[in-house]
């Protein structure tokens, strides 16, 4: 146990952290502070990292506050909060099926997601191309979208409990099924409604503001408290559906729960910053291998890389070819396509 923190929050809750889990996330939450400085420094107006410290803790010159805060800021935080909620969601599915290729984005629940956000679109734009109701309902749709995905691909899946490879082909399937039924909104809707739909099927931050921010960070706060009071159950399942049920586990109950918690964090993440892929793939992969498997210790590191991720991405998307951005989902794109890759050779070596 020399290896291990106990910590205590009065009579309420206990648990023991890992002290490299610990020393590891303190570390990249070091780094993503620094990484952020460094963006909202970057652009058209440059500000050094200094200046943009002393804007944050409100002691900065007046142009350098209004450029950040009512410009950068917005979107440096919704990346990062988006980051931390497909991160997340990647080590949830990950960890319910055993498989190293789970992510919401490659087995569709990101794609329902994404379709259930431009179906939004398309029931309540009128004629003006306005939405009739609040936007605020948005990420309920996108919820919905990721529930239902997520359960079809689970039941489909399902053989005498959940089968990793039939798994990855039925989520393939149902992610170019869903894609399918985007373009047909967006062919049949108007030219406004494909546009928007366009940030959803690529994935971008562009555009963030507070309110959008204050929206996303309530959905992501609570969804991921709720997964790390999971921990226990997660690390159990990994031992298998038998050992699980051996040690008094409700399996079927827990993964239930753990389920909505991924389609959770997903919907919210693609309803505001649309289909930004194999974040949720990578992140927990690299999480791993710094600090190992255990659920407990690695979900903490796995989401600070996820913000990382999404952070450099929206970075280099803001700059990298200005004034034309390309949208952060490029970017991640890039480095997770031959990721995944990998994992498939990887896989079929076994």
């Amino acid at each position: 146990m020399k290896n291990k923190v106990t910590v205590r929050i009065g009579n309420l809750a206990s648990f023991i952290v890992d002290r490299k889990s610990l020393f590891s996330t303190t570390i990249a939450t070091v780094l993503l502070i620094l990484l952020a400085l460094l963006s909202m420094g970057s652009g058209e107006f440059y500000i050094s990292p200094l200046n943009s410290l002393k804007a944050i803790l409100g002691v900065g010159e007046s142009f350098d506050q209004t450029i950040i805060f009512e410009f950068r800021l917005p979107r440096i935080v919704m990346a990062i909060l988006v980051g931390i909620g497909l991160a997340t969601a990647g080590a949830i599915l990950q960890g319910i099926s055993r498989n190293p290729l789970g992510s919401p984005d490659i087995i569709g629940i990101t794609a329902g997601a994404s379709f259930a956000v431009v179906l939004f679109l398309a029931l309540f734009s009128n004629e003006s191309n306005a939405l009739t109701v609040s936007q605020d309902w948005m990420p309920l749709f996108a919820f919905a979208g990721a529930m239902i995905t997520a359960v079809i691909v689970f039941m489909l899946s399902w053989k005498n409990g959940i089968a990793p490879f039939r798994m990855l082909l039925i989520g393939i399937g149902i992610s170019a099924l869903m894609h399918a039924g985007t373009t047909v909104l967006m062919l049949v809707g108007p030219i406004y409604q494909a546009s928007q739909a366009n940030i959803w099927i690529t994935g971008s931050i562009y555009g963030s503001n507070w309110t959008e921010v204050r929206m996303i960070s309530i959905w992501i706060s609570l969804l991921f408290i709720m997964t790390l009071a999971m921990t226990r159950e997660m690390n159990i399942l990994a031992l298998g559906d038998n050992l699980a049920k051996g040690v008094g586990s409700s399996v079927q109950k827990s993964r239930t729960i753990l389920l909505l918690l991924c389609a959770g964090l997903t919907g919210a993440s693609v309803a505001f910053a649309g289909g930004i892929g194999f974040v949720g793939l990578i992140a927990p992969h690299i999480a791993k291998r710094i600090v190992g498997p255990r659920f407990g210790s690695m979900v903490g590191l796995s989401a600070v890389v996820g913000a990382i991720l999404v952070l450099v991405a929206d970075w280099i998307a803001r700059v990298a070819f200005a004034p034309i951005e390309v949208p952060a989902g490029v970017w991640t794109a890039v480095i997770g396509a031959p990721y995944f890759i990998y994992l498939l050779i990887k896989q079929r070596n076994r």
